[in-house]
């Protein structure tokens, strides 16, 4: 069994995946509409992660059950990332986590177009996109209309103004 600091519910949470490099991952996962490969996340991240720390972090965050690792069917040699329902849970405290830095940080408008539809559309939004995020990791079937295509017509439309 593994030795807690506490249990403090926030301290537990943060000891899951309590590292920048895990939330970066995590986001990268969700927001990136697709399950990931290494070499995805690696070149992917606009953060520039080492490739030693993403090893470390996806090894973390599979073993913490918020990430599956499974063989790609299309590429014998390589392994690809899913979301669990234990990370899918964790739309509404990316949300959040948006929100603020859209109020207390300077971010840049392209990169926080994502953040401010879901803050925008609420809860309602959220559970659609956290629907979409099942069918795209675990099968679930598909939702009605993609959050992820409003998500990105939002970023497109940052571009364009």
């Amino acid at each position: 069994m593994k030795l807690r600091r506490s249990g403090c519910p926030i301290n537990l949470t943060l000891e899951t995946f309590g590292d920048r490099w895990s939330l970066i991952i995590l986001r990268d996962t969700m927001f990136g509409g697709q399950r990931r490969s290494f070499r995805s996340l690696l070149t992917g991240s606009i953060e520039g992660i080492a490739s030693n720390i993403l090893a470390d972090r996806l090894k973390r965050l599979t073993a913490n059950g918020l990430l599956a690792r499974a063989a790609d069917p299309d590429h014998k040699q390589r392994v690809v990332y899913t979301l669990t329902e234990k990370a899918i849970e964790l739309v509404p405290l990316m949300v959040m986590m948006g929100s603020w830095g859209i109020r207390h940080t300077l971010p840049s408008i392209e990169l926080s177009a994502r953040a401010k539809v879901l803050e925008d559309g609420g809860p309602r939004l959220w559970a659609d996109f956290m629907d979409e995020l099942r069918y795209l990791h675990l099968g679930s079937p598909a939702p009605a209309a993609s959050a992820l295509a409003k998500m990105q017509a939002a970023c497109e439309a940052s571009v364009l103004a």
